[in-house]
């Protein structure tokens, strides 16, 4: 803990077959390492305690939809935020520091994190070291080795967890990974995923195409503007390098571009579009990473860049291609074309035909070859919500979808999207040992140093 200081053709029996090991390894990933261990009780109409770190923002929507509980705690860097989350909740106590909370552990037994990325990890932590149930809004954590810590210690607490990955409990997600499972395409040997997003750094011929950003610059500003009212900016920068206070960082999410506080959409957008070929591939730690973009900016990542991974065999899953683009960058496929050409999507190419899918919905390709096709009857069951999913798991030992070690290999694999463009190199991953074995010069990346007075572990 951080210092105080500071479809198918297939017979009626492979069909049984394919969905009682599809739902068993759906079930397992969801399950991770074993359901909750600490239930504050089985009586689902006793309400929880819950500590809010991070009230505005996402934070005040994470806070509405956990309200069926009681708020206990509510701590905020900014006092404003603060003021309009107490106005909901006036007896819950009030802190700025989120250290401070951890010293009143009787007041809670889960907390909902909802700071920017560079403090997931630091609020997320100690809560788990007192085995109190964790929501934690995406990217669950702003590096590799962060993401691995983390993981590690959600497994040894034994907890219900959840990343804020609000997609994941959508229905359509569900029927696209059990046509995937069932085989509608046949095995997938490739999978593409594209964001419009523009935001980060551009070079000089797309800065035009910021105008949708929200703040754009070429370089860290070297002045400081007015700290506004309320907000500990010493605090806001936690364990990132200090700097004078400027209002191209605050509010969110325009910090969400710079290298200190975020990594960019790779990370962000990420984390609710490649969950989606996460799951239904089963995916884990990939072997290789490689990723084109504009030349390399020390301070902002890029509007604009794409990353490829591949990943080896998983259990009776051949190996596969997962394509990452984003901003301007597309599939090959979108660009020639040969699908429709969606603002953002995920592509899956198996042996048999393509499935396109987005938030929302989804079609199976070429369309003339699907048009008799008959999908299999759900069976991934119905989400209670995102929420309500993680506050059923900590009063019944439920599992939740989008649990930690899950959420944990899917943020460590978007990270290395961002790593290997900012390291230049095709990574070859080592996953025990967290390193790039052909690329050393990759290790500052995946760990960095934190500023004086803030420690992990």
């Amino acid at each position: 803990m951080q210092d105080k200081s500071s479809q198918t053709d297939k017979t009626h029996s492979t069909m049984n077959r394919r969905r009682f090991l599809a739902t068993s390894a759906s079930a397992a990933a969801a399950i991770g390492f074993g359901a909750p261990a600490i239930v504050r009780g089985t009586n689902l109409n006793e309400k929880l305690n819950i500590a809010i770190i991070g009230s505005g923002g996402r934070g005040g929507s994470n806070l509405r939809n956990v309200s069926s509980e009681n708020i206990t705690v509510l701590c905020d860097v900014n006092e404003q935020n603060l003021f309009r989350a107490s106005q909901s909740h006036p007896k819950a106590k009030k802190f700025k520091d989120f250290r401070e909370v951890y010293d009143h552990p009787d007041q809670f037994d889960a907390v909902v994190v909802s700071t920017c990325e560079h403090t997931h990890a630091f609020a997320t932590l100690p809560a788990l070291q007192m085995k109190k149930h964790v929501y934690c809004e995406k990217p669950l954590t702003h590096s590799v080795w962060e993401a691995r810590v983390i993981r590690d210690a959600a497994r040894e607490a034994g907890v219900a967890t959840q990343m804020g990955t609000q997609i994941h409990a959508g229905e359509n997600y569900r029927r696209v990974v059990e046509l995937i499972e069932t085989g509608a395409i046949g095995p997938v040997q490739e999978a593409h995923v594209w964001v419009s997003r523009a935001w980060g750094w551009h070079p000089s011929e797309e800065a035009a195409r910021a105008a949708k950003d929200l703040v754009y610059s070429e370089k860290r500003p070297s002045h400081s503007d007015e700290i506004p009212k309320g907000l500990d900016w010493d605090l806001w920068l936690g364990p990132a390098p200090e700097r004078p206070f400027n209002n191209i960082y605050f509010p969110g999410p325009k910090w969400y571009r710079w290298w200190d506080f975020g990594n960019g959409t790779m990370s962000d957008l990420g984390s609710h579009w490649i969950d989606l070929p996460f799951w239904a591939l089963k995916l884990d730690y990939p072997l290789t990473i490689e990723a084109a973009g504009p030349p390399i900016q020390k301070e902002i990542a890029p509007a604009s860049m794409q990353a490829v991974y591949e990943y080896g065999q998983r259990g009776d899953l051949p190996p596969v291609t997962v394509g990452w683009y984003q901003g301007t960058n597309k599939p090959k496929l979108w660009e020639e074309g040969k699908i429709p050409q969606w603002g953002n999507g995920v592509l899956f190419v198996g042996e048999k035909g393509m499935l396109l899918s987005d938030y929302s919905k989804h079609v199976l390709l070429p369309e003339n070859e699907y048009a008799d096709f008959k999908p299999p009857e759900p069976y991934i069951p119905k989400s209670l919500g995102h929420h309500a999913e993680w506050i059923h798991a900590c009063k019944t030992g439920a599992p939740t979808t989008c649990n930690f070690e899950y959420a944990g290999l899917l943020t460590e694999a978007n990270h290395l999207g961002n790593v290997a463009y900012r390291t230049g190199k095709k990574l070859h991953w080592d996953t025990q040992t967290m390193r790039a074995t052909n690329a050393p010069e990759s290790d500052q990346y995946i760990r960095r140093e934190y500023r004086k007075g803030w420690k992990l572990i």
